[in-house]
């Protein structure tokens, strides 16, 4: 699987209950009841993913080379990874689905409801 390829991007977002799928900001942004999650932009260097992480992550995701803090996205916490960056596929996903999670987790619980979100792993 290739994150970095639209299809496959999307493939996998949508996968996850609740997500829509727009595209914004000259990107392919996927939201959970409205809010951000993760969006893939085209750059110069190929496409990115810029995606929330918790605080410990962002320190350490950030130290690598080709992630660095999300530009646009006011807040610490966001971070885009580039297609050269050195995780694995299985890594981008995790940190993709802890995305979903740290953003599903500001959603009312009844709106999670509403969305199927029964539980976040």
């Amino acid at each position: 699987m290739n994150l970095f390829d639209l299809a496959e991007f999307d493939g996998f977002v949508s996968g996850l209950p609740g997500v829509s799928l727009v595209d914004q900001w000259d990107s392919r942004v996927a939201k959970v009841g409205d809010k951000v999650f993760t969006l893939l932009s085209p750059a110069d260097d190929g496409a990115r993913i810029t995606l929330k992480c918790s605080e410990e992550s962002f320190e350490i995701l950030t130290a690598l080379e080709g992630i660095g803090q999300a530009p646009y996205f006011a807040k610490r916490k966001w971070i885009s990874v580039a297609a050269t960056a050195p995780l694995s596929e299985d890594e981008l996903t995790h940190y993709l689905r802890r995305s979903y999670n740290l953003v599903a987790e500001g959603l009312t619980r009844k709106r999670r409801a509403e969305l199927g979100i029964v539980t976040l792993d």
